[in-house]
């Protein structure tokens, strides 16, 4: 098994919905934050920690997303036609070079353990990473190179995970750490939503994975958990003890992308971080206070 993250997987097959009419031609990976869309952050993000193959996972009404990281010839050469070569350049960045990404068809909801299954040829007997456009991920180093020198250190599985308050852990996946305190520390058990007072503790399970070849195994068992579907989170817990399993507390700010009041969230945090946007953004945000004070 190699030792090294090249692969990873972008489950893409969801209905997005809660965010309805919108996406009923578009993929939810494709509403843009800001000027690009959500799966491209998510690529990015793993160019940025040495991914070399791009899986996606996807379903009906998902072209969109392939035209996205192909070329528009007839675009670029009217661009390039009227020289604004900077936009052209900025379009070209959007591009993965041929061969290093390739689709597979998830071809029924059955969730994100499945969706995950269904990648099993493409990634072979390596570790790769999962990563969710939902969750957009704001950071000084990329979350998932964070994840990767982890792995570099522990191998086995890292997933990242972030603090929630007490009342919010019955939404999450939560992370069993026996009390064990600092940014990395040990998964002894994974406990999916639990009830209200009942939490080992506060640090919840959000969408970035690096994971080994094993997982397959026991998604291949068919079995369904929580909401009637195949829990990645499920075949992820029977790994736990028999290899290594770490949580780390990421830097940066996560937002849930899809929940409206997260996904609008994302867009102001995103545009007052940039330097052409972030003042007329912050003026904006005064203006809109003062008026509807």
């Amino acid at each position: 098994m190699a030792n090294r993250v090249r692969k990873a997987i972008f489950p893409v097959g969801g209905m997005g919905t809660r965010f309805l009419p919108a996406t009923k031609a578009m993929p939810k990976e494709m509403l843009p934050v800001v000027d690009r869309p959500l799966i491209q952050y998510a690529v990015d993000e793993a160019r940025a920690a040495g991914i070399e193959q791009f899986i996606f996972v996807t379903g009906r009404g998902k072209s969109a997303i392939e035209d996205h990281f192909d070329h528009s010839i007839e675009l670029e050469n009217l661009l390039a036609a009227r020289h604004k070569s900077d936009i052209l350049d900025d379009l070209r960045e959007t591009l993965l070079p041929p061969g290093d990404i390739a689709y597979v068809r998830q071809q029924e909801p059955l969730g994100l353990g499945h969706a995950v299954w269904c990648a099993r040829n493409l990634v072979g007997n390596e570790p790769f990473a999962v990563l969710l456009a939902d969750d957009l991920i704001q950071s000084d180093t990329p979350c998932l190179k964070q994840m990767v020198d982890v792995f570099t250190e522990t191998g086995g599985n890292v997933i990242a995970a972030m603090e929630v308050p007490d009342a919010h852990t019955s939404r999450y996946g939560i992370i069993d750490a026996g009390g064990a305190k600092g940014d990395v520390r040990p998964v002894q058990a994974l406990v999916e939503k639990p009830a209200p007072g009942t939490a080992p503790s506060n640090l919840a399970v959000i969408g970035r994975y690096i994971l080994t070849p094993d997982v397959f195994d026991e998604l291949s068992r068919q079995e369904t958990g929580a909401g009637g579907e195949i829990q990645l989170t499920d075949a992820m817990a029977r790994l736990i003890g028999r290899q290594p399993f770490h949580g780390l507390a990421f830097e940066g700010q996560r937002f849930d992308c899809g929940d409206k009041l997260g996904f609008l969230e994302a867009n102001i945090a995103f545009a007052m971080a940039r330097d052409d946007l972030g003042e007329g953004t912050r003026e904006m945000i005064r203006r809109l206070g003062e008026e509807f004070a």
